[in-house]
C-alpha cells in the first residue's frame, strides 16, 4: 500500500475528521467555524485539519489570518478505488468487452431505446460506465472490441448527491 493511501486511511480513521469532511461537503468553512460546530478547541480542529491536508483530502486557502477549507472530492473518490478487486482474464483478439465481462461477472443486459445496456453486475443493479486505460469510452460494451492488452475499470455510478435543491413554488 502506498504512503499516500496509508495517510488517507489514517485520516479517515477518526470520527472527528469524518465529521469535518461532512461539514466541508456542505460548503467551505474556516477552522474556527469547524471547531465551534464540532464543540472542540481551535488547536484541536487545526490538528485534525492538518492530518486531512497531509492525506490530500482538503484544500486550504489563506486570506490574512483566515484559513478557508474545502474538500478535495476527487481524492476522496480515488481513495475509495483502493477497495476495488482486480481480476485478470485472457481473451481472444476481437472479443467484445461484454463477452469479457461475462467471463468474470454475472451480467444482466436490458434493452433501453436502441441500445442494450448492462443494468446489473453480480446482482447489483445500477448504472455502469467503463474506462479503457483511464479514458471513458463512448462505445457500448457490445461494440467495444478488445484488440490488445487493456485495463478496464468497470464503475457503478453511485447516487451521490452533488447538490440539494429545496424548491418552494409560489401560488
Amino acid at each position: 500500500m502506498s504512503q499516500l493511501n496509508n495517510k488517507v486511511f489514517h485520516a479517515l480513521g477518526s470520527d472527528t475528521r469524518i465529521k469535518i469532511l461532512e461539514l466541508l461537503d456542505e460548503g467551505e468553512h474556516h477552522i474556527s467555524e469547524l471547531a465551534r460546530e464540532l464543540r472542540i478547541s481551535v488547536p484541536v480542529a487545526a490538528k485534525h485539519v492538518n492530518i486531512l491536508e497531509e492525506a490530500d483530502l482538503i484544500d486550504r486557502r489563506i486570506f490574512g489570518k483566515t484559513h478557508v477549507l474545502k474538500p478535495k472530492r476527487k481524492n476522496i473518490y480515488i481513495a475509495m478505488n483502493a477497495f476495488a478487486p482486480t481480476k485478470s482474464i485472457e481473451v481472444e483478439k476481437g472479443t467484445t468487452l461484454l463477452d469479457a465481462l461475462r467471463g468474470v461477472a454475472a451480467i444482466k443486459v436490458q434493452k433501453k431505446g436502441d441500445r442494450e445496456v448492462i443494468v446489473s453486475t453480480d446482482g447489483e443493479e445500477g448504472l455502469y460506465v467503463y474506462e479503457i486505460n483511464g479514458e471513458f469510452s463512448e462505445k457500448s460494451v457490445k461494440n467495444c472490441v478488445l484488440e490488445k492488452d487493456t485495463t478496464i475499470e468497470w464503475k457503478k455510478l453511485e447516487p451521490v448527491t452533488k447538490i440539494k435543491l429545496d424548491i418552494h413554488v409560489k401560488e
